[in-house]
């Protein structure tokens, strides 16, 4: 494995491209104390989960999480570059966005295999300058077969001095069919977390995320509200989840307010949904389809 990249250099995409095809694979157990938590922290009824029991949608994401010593962490508490991940040199990383195929929930009592392989990387151009997008794609099974497929975009960009400059709003979509709402409070921030071993500061850590990153309070994760997309198209579909889910991220989404699921029919069949914040203004949109 070469050295590390520096914080400051200019991303070397040949030389990135490289962690193309690499691959690894994790285990772990779905328990029954894991769905209770997350099903408390997507606001739904706790019950008294027994094997065989059907977990929240995307409870993968809560498994098999890579652990990493203290000395092994950046300064903003992600992994050091490198590894699995290709180590890019630009330090603030966001999840950008993804998509979802639903083919089997996970079930309490579960062993879950995760195989996950880096698919691409490629160099754009943004309003914060350099931007670089990774994708991953992770198989996940149970003792059934495979249950998820899913593509994980993750962008990468340079750092910025001073307050962050809000990305130019985009309108708000028509008022929506459906629609729940919740408070964006910072202990759901450190429950999600905590439940995905989530060591990201920009979710805990105000001081850091206000004064280092220049945002204007805690950001909501965005597989969190992705997981309120998922769980909210499910409900409005008798319990079944999308065929598939496809989302991207549009603008951070911060504690502290009021922030709402929304779905909409498309007339194709499927759903738009979107997570959007007091304003109105979406956060993260989808489009899932059954």
């Amino acid at each position: 494995m070469s050295a590390p990249a520096i914080a400051g250099e200019k991303p070397d995409l040949d030389h990135l491209r490289q962690w193309i095809g690499r691959s690894q694979e994790a285990t772990d157990i779905v328990t029954a104390q894991l769905v209770k938590a997350l099903r408390a922290t997507l606001f739904q009824d706790i019950g008294n989960p027994k094997t065989g029991d059907a977990a929240p949608f995307t409870t993968h994401w809560c498994l098999a999480q890579p652990v990493f010593p203290m000395s092994e962490l950046s300064q903003d508490g992600h992994p050091t570059r490198g590894g699995f991940l290709p180590p890019v040199p630009l330090p603030r990383r966001m999840w950008a966005g993804g998509e979802l195929e639903f083919i089997e929930p996970l079930r309490v009592g579960d062993v879950s295999t995760r195989t996950s392989r880096i698919s691409d990387v490629s160099l754009k151009s943004g309003s914060t300058g350099t931007l670089c997008f990774v994708a991953v794609h992770h198989g996940i099974t149970s003792p059934r077969g495979v249950a998820i497929r899913e593509r994980h975009d993750i962008v990468y960009r340079e750092a910025t001095t001073g307050p962050q400059v809000a990305p130019k709003a985009p309108p708000a979509p028509p008022p929506a069919q459906h629609r729940e709402t919740h408070v964006s409070d910072p202990v759901l921030l450190f429950r999600y977390s905590a439940l995905t071993f989530n060591g990201h500061r920009i979710h805990y850590d105000r001081d850091y995320v206000t004064k280092v990153e220049g945002y204007p309070g805690l950001v909501f994760h965005g597989p969190l509200q992705c997981a309120f997309m998922v769980e909210f198209a499910a409900k409005l579909h008798g319990g079944k989840a999308p065929k598939k889910l496809v989302y991207r991220g549009v603008q951070p989404l911060f504690e502290g307010s009021e922030f709402s699921i929304n779905a909409s029919d498309n007339g194709t069949g499927g759903m738009d949904v979107w997570v959007a914040n007091a304003e109105g203004q979406p956060t993260m949109k989808g489009v899932a389809t059954w």
